[in-house]
């Protein structure tokens, strides 16, 4: 469910599950932590991509309904720190809809990149879970006072409030999506750049990152003892059951 292409030297990882919307199992979350880490020693740069519709619909709630929480929740952090880890650029081609963890992972990719198709989703609060990815440090990093309204109302936005919030830099047709993101990074190392530098000066710091990871591994705690989490995430499955009955 994971696909991994290169064009121009540049990795390209795909979401490969459209008929889930690419949701990620804890599977697919461990892999994609994999390939991102494996691919930034190899190329100049790493595209992340879905296929379909939807960029990632996020955890698959079906699978981890039961599942330990915190469990969950560091499968993620695993992913922003593979990320965050390189020394090559890694961009997001939103293709589409972005919701949950997977909308946070994006957060900390060096650019993220959209379509006309693209919706960010931030469910959530109103579900009872807790955010995931360091997004409770990246986020504010990104759209300032806002994060602290966007994730208590589960925000969901268009591509065009996306770019005006912050969340994406840009908006290309879907056809030039990865051109545009390949592009982009090959524009960033050309021969003789200081990239690798620039990227380690610019990032997040990976110190304060490991703390909000800290954080949010504990609020995740939290929502799971509290039982508001796998209550949530049940009336989530119950809703998504009724839906696929017939009548």
């Amino acid at each position: 469910m994971i696909e991994v292409t290169e064009r121009d030297e540049v990795a390209i990882v795909t979401l490969a599950r459209p008929e889930k919307l690419n949701a990620l199992t804890a599977g697919m979350r461990r892999d994609l932590a994999t390939a991102i880490r494996a691919c930034g020693e190899e190329v100049r740069g790493v595209v992340v991509t879905g296929t379909g519709r939807a960029f990632s619909a996020g955890e698959d709630i079906h699978e981890a309904a039961g599942k330990s929480l915190v469990e969950e929740v560091e499968l993620f952090h695993d992913m922003t720190r593979a990320v965050l880890e390189t020394r090559v650029p890694v961009v997001a081609a939103v293709n589409g809809l972005a919701v949950g963890g997977a909308a946070e992972w994006t957060l900390c990719f060096d650019t993220r990149i959209g379509t006309p198709a693209t919706e960010y989703f931030l469910p959530e609060n109103h579900i009872g879970l807790s955010v995931s990815n360091a997004a409770s440090y990246l986020l504010p990093r990104l759209v300032g006072a806002r994060a602290l309204k966007l994730v208590l109302d589960s925000t969901r936005m268009t591509a065009e409030q996306a770019l005006a919030t912050g969340l994406l830099d840009e908006i290309v047709s879907s056809e030039r999506l990865l051109d545009a993101a390949v592009d982009r990074v090959r524009h960033w190392t050309r021969p003789g750049t200081a990239t690798a530098v620039h990227l380690a000066l610019l990032r997040p710091p990976m110190d304060e990152v490991e703390r909000a990871f800290a954080r949010e591994t504990e609020a995740a705690k939290q929502v799971e003892e509290s039982g508001i989490a796998q209550e949530g995430m049940s009336r989530f499955v119950n809703r998504a059951r009724r839906s696929r009955q017939p009548g």
